[in-house]
């Protein structure tokens, strides 16, 4: 690609100096958040787990904005574009169901094991063989990660200010490095907080004020068929429906069927991501007890159902809505590899994944704008901050303290927490550009996630669950479930026609793709844990105590009251998501 023609800008507005003031202040604010915590992360607990002191409420609310970075609020923001209000199943079926099970079923565990990571865990349960194969897969995921979210607030700056594009990586990954090298998971945590709130104050004024100018819900799919009927796009009417288009292939913009929802994403990719992705589940492990540790993701969960609101409705609005500035005419937005394409850029077109911030530039005024960009970037460091915490937690813990310096002092881990976290992100500038290849931002992400995320959680279950798998078994699982998705995938980029085996369909669109990938690696993780299990030797079960269900004593919670049981509010989170699908349906 001619990196020349990526600095051609269209910006479409112009910050006032109010904006400035605004977005210069949050940058100052997190920065002194960094520099007044340094002082509370001189031990490796408190730099990588926050001393194990949070509260249900803080430790909740970060467990949710660690996973509400920049690529949530923008990509889900261009997959709603894409695919219609299909991409809510990322938020309801594909999230709240399994952060319940982590509340009730897995964070026992994790807390009684006092482990500073997942692939921790797996040393514990399988060995150091499955311990590192994980360790090194899930570092690479977390630099790719890193550099999503460096690339989607290039996206931002371009749309909205105009910058230029190396400068906007330049000065965001420096604002990260900075303040989670000196505070650490504290730091981090403490700064999730503050841009929960920032992005919920920022992001609530567009599907507000679109709502208003669409008409309301009705409005709203009145125009996006009428848009879409014109456009000659097939089947408009499954853009604005959840449930009902699943029954068939070709009934939806996904090319899937409710088999992919459920199974592939519901079943794998999502209790694969909230139960085993350190990235969510470290927030969790700071809880200050059992009862805060089962809690935060109950309390997350309530909020997550409420996140499409301000992700997937702009989306949908932007169907509807979207319109030259110039012309008049409706705006119709391309994959991201044609919109970064020479061609793309040279005539001006934009991609699904800048929906989000087109919209935030044709709301918001002087002083709205620089509230909306602050949320953008406060999505942005959110993420990018626990993608790097993550790494650094998992590279000191599970690669320099169990292969490279395996007598390590708590001194040099935290001196090798804070230099590796400036590494990682070294290397996500790097990544940031891979991203302009792919159609959009979560295409690329869960494809990520099948790969990575979808085997790991076949082999963390089996070994919770079933005290019969082996050593053996948990690195060989985990070791098939990870190459056959990965060769899936090289399959159909070889032969696009294998696609029909792999999803199904002729017809599967990139995300269909990659929940089914994820369904079969899973199954084959689990087939091969099996089997070689059934052959060799288990370890005895005085050596799975505490890691093991049914060999594990759960520790008695205090008594309370029915209002501050977790089950209570786990029943209450499940109902709502019901009545959701059905209103939606």
């Amino acid at each position: 690609m001619n990196l020349a023609l990526i600095l051609l800008v269209n910006q479409l507005v112009h910050l006032s100096s109010v904006d400035l003031v605004i977005i210069v202040f949050y940058f100052a604010l997190v920065l002194a958040i960094g520099l007044y915590l340094r002082e509370q992360a001189n031990t490796s607990d408190d730099f990588f787990l926050a001393g194990r002191e949070m509260t249900a409420w803080v430790a909740g609310l970060a467990f949710l904005s660690a996973n509400l970075g920049s690529l949530e609020l923008m990509g889900w923001a261009g997959n709603a574009y894409k695919y219609g209000i299909l991409a809510a199943h990322w938020y309801w079926i594909g999230a709240i169901p399994a952060m319940l099970f982590l509340a009730l079923v897995m964070m026992p565990f994790y807390h009684i094991c006092r482990t500073h990571s997942v692939p921790g865990y797996l040393k514990l349960r399988f060995g150091e063989s499955s311990r590192t194969l994980s360790s090194i897969s899930f570092a690479f995921m977390t630099v790719l990660m890193s550099g999503i979210n460096m690339y989607a607030m290039a996206v931002v700056m371009r749309v909205v200010l105009g910058w230029n594009i190396h400068f906007s990586i330049l000065v965001s990954s420096v604002t990260v490095a900075i303040y989670v090298a000196l505070g650490g998971l504290r730091s981090a945590i403490f700064n999730e907080v503050l841009q929960f709130f920032l992005i919920w104050a920022g992001a609530l004024l567009i599907p507000i004020l679109g709502l208003v100018e669409a008409g309301g819900w009705s409005g709203l799919k009145a125009r996006i068929l009428q848009n879409l009927t014109e456009q000659h796009i097939a089947n408009p009417g499954a853009y604005t429906h959840l449930w009902s288009t699943l029954g068939d292939f070709g009934n939806n913009p996904m090319g899937i069927n409710w088999v992919g929802i459920v199974f592939g994403l519901g079943a794998v990719i999502a209790m694969g991501y909230w139960t085993t992705d350190f990235l969510v589940v470290q927030r969790v492990l700071a809880a200050k007890d059992l009862r805060s540790a089962k809690l935060a993701p109950i309390i997350g969960a309530a909020f997550k159902m409420m996140v499409p609101f301000i992700v997937i409705l702009p989306g949908l609005l932007g169907l509807a809505l979207l319109r030259e500035p110039n012309t008049g005419h409706l705006l119709r937005l391309v994959p991201g590899d044609v919109a970064w394409s020479n061609a793309g850029q040279a005539q001006g077109l934009h991609g699904y994944d800048e929906v989000l911030p087109l919209m935030l530039a044709r709301y918001c005024g002087p002083g709205l704008l620089g509230l909306g960009i602050t949320a953008l970037i406060a999505g942005f460091m959110s993420g990018m901050a626990g993608n790097v915490s993550a790494f650094s937690t998992v590279w000191t813990y599970d690669i320099y303290g169990a292969l490279i310096d395996k007598n390590a002092s708590d001194e040099s881990k935290v001196r090798m927490g804070r230099w590796c976290t400036l590494l990682g992100v070294a290397v996500s500038i790097g990544t940031a550009y891979l991203v302009m290849q792919s159609q959009s931002i979560m295409d690329y992400v869960q494809q990520l996630f099948s790969f990575f995320i979808a085997p790991l959680f076949g082999t963390v279950l089996l070994g919770m669950l079933w005290k019969r798998a082996t050593p053996a078994g948990g690195f060989w699982g985990l070791f098939a479930g990870t190459a056959s998705s990965v060769g899936m995938w090289a399959w159909v980029k070889v032969d696009p026609q294998a696609v029909k085996y792999v999803a199904l369909s002729l017809g599967a669109q990139d995300q269909a793709q990659n929940m089914f990938r994820a369904l079969w690696c899973w199954l084959i993780c689990v087939l091969v844990t099996v089997v070689v299990s059934l052959v060799t030797k288990p370890k005895p079960d005085a050596e799975l105590t505490g890691l093991v269900y049914g060999l594990t004593a759960i520790p008695q919670e205090e008594r309370v009251s029915l209002l501050h049981r977790p089950v209570f509010w786990a029943v209450i989170v499940a109902i709502v998501f019901v009545i959701l699908n059905i209103i939606f349906w």
